[in-house]
C-alpha cells in the first residue's frame, strides 16, 4: 500500500514555516507498516492543489493532505475539495459543538469564521478534532482514500494518532515492520561507520541498517520488513551485538531522546539535577522540561550569562575568572558545584563557552566550550571544540552535557 503526503501552504515554500508534519507522519506511518512514497508541497492555489491530488491519486492508495483548513481567506482547501469531489459544504453539528466549547474555554466569543470551520463537504466522513477548531475530513474515492487535516502540528498529530492511522490499519493490510535502536553520543559519523564496517558486512540481507545523525548524536536503526519469528529473533540478537560492539559510546538501546534518557535514569536512581548554563542560555533546561514529570528530578537552573551572575548566584571565585577566564574548565567546575549546592541537587551540570559567531580569540576560538558535572564526591570538567555556527554550537554543547550526565548515571 502506497501513501503520498500533500502539504499545502505558501509559507512552506517560502521557508517561513518548516514542514515538521511530514517528518512526524513518516515516522508514525512507518511504525505501522505503511510506506510513504513521496511528498508533494504546493502553494495555496486551487489549481495547484487539485493537480497535486490528481498526481497523488495516480500513484498511491492513500493521500494525506495537511494545511489550508484555518479560518482565514487564504485557507481554501475545503473549497478545492468540494470542487474536486463535486459536492458542497454542510454544517457538521458535532464539530460545531466542539468549536463552541474550544473558544468558550479560552474566553472568546464564537465568530462567523469559527462557525464556518464546522462546515464540511457533503459525502466526507468528518473526523472530530479535539485539539483545535478544524475537523479532519475522510474521503473514499474509487477504492482509494484521501484525508484532509489541519496544518497545526499538534492538531494533525491528534487526528493521525486517534482517528486516521487506526482507520487505515482496519482498511489496508500492511507488512509487519520491526525496528531496533542503538543511540550513540559523542562520536562522529565517519568514525562510527569505520568501527562498524565489519559488523555491517555481517548483517543478513533482510536486516537494513541506517545512520540517523544529528548534532553530536547518532541513532542507529536496524529494521526488518515483513519479519518472520526467526527473523525477529535474529534482529534482536544483531541489535544486542551492535550495542556491545560500540558500548563506550552507547547511551541507550531504545528510540528516545537524550532528555528522555536523563529523565528515566534520574527517576530510576531517585536523583535530582540542577543546571548552570552560560553559552547554552537555558536550552538544556528547555530540553529537560519538555519531558512530562520532570519536576520530580529537575530542581531548576541558573542562566549565568555574565561573570557577575556567575559570582553572585553560583559562587564562582573572582580569582578563578581572573586567572582562567569565563570559558575554562576551572570556571565550569565551580559553576557546576555552585549550582548543585545552591539548589541542593545530587548533580550539577554546567556549560560555558563561545557560541559565536563573534567573541573568539586565537587561544579560545569560536566553538570552544567547557562542560562540567558535579556530584557529591567528584567534579568532571572537560573542554570541547565544535564549529563556527552559533545554533549548532548551542545544540552540540547541550547534547554533550546531557551525554556526560547519562554516562555518569550509567556507570
Amino acid at each position: 500500500m502506497k501513501t503520498i503526503l500533500v502539504t499545502i501552504g505558501d509559507e512552506l515554500l517560502t521557508g517561513h514555516t518548516v514542514d515538521t508534519n511530514s517528518a512526524w507522519m513518516g515516522v508514525a506511518l512507518n511504525a505501522r507498516g505503511f510506506s510513504v512514497d513521496r511528498r508533494i508541497t504546493v502553494r495555496d492555489v486551487g489549481e495547484e492543489i487539485s493537480e497535486a491530488i490528481d498526481e497523488a491519486f495516480s500513484k498511491a492508495d492513500v493521500v494525506l493532505v495537511t494545511g489550508g483548513l484555518g479560518p482565514t481567506n487564504d485557507d481554501i482547501t475545503k473549497k478545492v475539495l468540494c470542487g474536486y469531489f463535486g459536492t458542497t459544504l454542510a454544517l457538521h453539528k458535532e464539530s460545531l459543538q466542539l468549536i463552541e466549547e474550544f473558544v468558550s474555554m479560552r474566553g472568546y466569543p464564537l465568530t462567523d469564521s469559527n462557525r464556518n470551520q464546522a462546515m464540511v463537504p457533503i459525502g466526507c466522513t468528518p473526523l472530530l478534532n479535539r485539539m483545535g477548531t478544524a475537523p479532519g475530513m475522510w474521503f473514499d474515492h474509487n477504492g482509494k482514500v484521501l484525508v484532509s487535516m489541519p496544518g497545526v502540528p499538534y492538531e494533525m498529530e491528534y487526528l493521525m494518532s486517534h482517528e486516521i492511522i487506526p482507520r487505515l490499519a482496519e482498511r489496508f493490510h500492511t507488512e509487519k515492520v520491526l525496528h531496533r535502536w542503538v543511540i550513540t553520543q559523542g562520536i562522529p559519523e565517519a568514525f562510527l561507520a569505520d568501527r562498524l564496517r565489519q559488523f555491517e558486512a555481517g548483517l543478513p540481507d533482510f536486516i537494513r541498517m541506517a545512520y540517523l545523525p544529528s548534532q553530536g548524536v547518532i541513532k542507529l536503526r536496524l529494521s526488518v520488513y515483513g519479519a518472520t519469528p526467526e527473523q525477529e529473533m535474529q534482529l534482536q540478537s544483531k541489535a544486542a551485538g551492535l550495542a556491545s560492539e560500540i558500548r563506550d559510546v552507547v547511551v541507550s538501546e531504545q528510540d528516545e531522546s537524550l532528555q528522555q534518557i536523563v529523565g528515566r535514569l534520574l527517576t530510576e536512581g531517585q536523583k535530582t539535577l540542577a543546571l548552570a548554563e552560560s553559552c547554552t542560555g537555558g536550552y538544556i533546561a528547555h530540553l529537560i522540561t519538555q519531558i512530562p514529570g520532570s519536576s520530580a528530578y529537575f530542581k531548576g537552573g541558573v542562566v549565568a550569562y555574565s561573570n557577575e551572575v556567575k559570582v553572585a548566584l553560583l559562587g564562582v571565585n573572582p580569582a578563578t575568572l581572573e586567572a582562567h577566564g569565563a570559558v575554562s574548565t576551572q570556571t565550569a567546575a565551580e559553576m557546576a558545584e555552585g549550582v548543585r549546592k545552591r539548589l541542593q541537587a545530587d548533580y550539577g551540570l554546567a556549560t560555558t563557552g563561545i557560541a559565536g559567531p563573534d567573541g573568539g580569540t586565537a587561544i579560545k576560538p569560536v566553538g570552544m566550550v567547557c562542560v562540567a558535572l558535579a556530584s557529591h564526591d567528584k567534579i568532571i570538567s572537560e573542554t570541547f571544540r565544535f564549529g563556527k555556527h552559533r545554533n549548532n554550537n548551542i545544540i552540540r554543547t547541550a547534547n554533550t552535557a546531557l551525554g556526560k550526565l547519562i554516562r555518569e548515571l550509567l556507570s
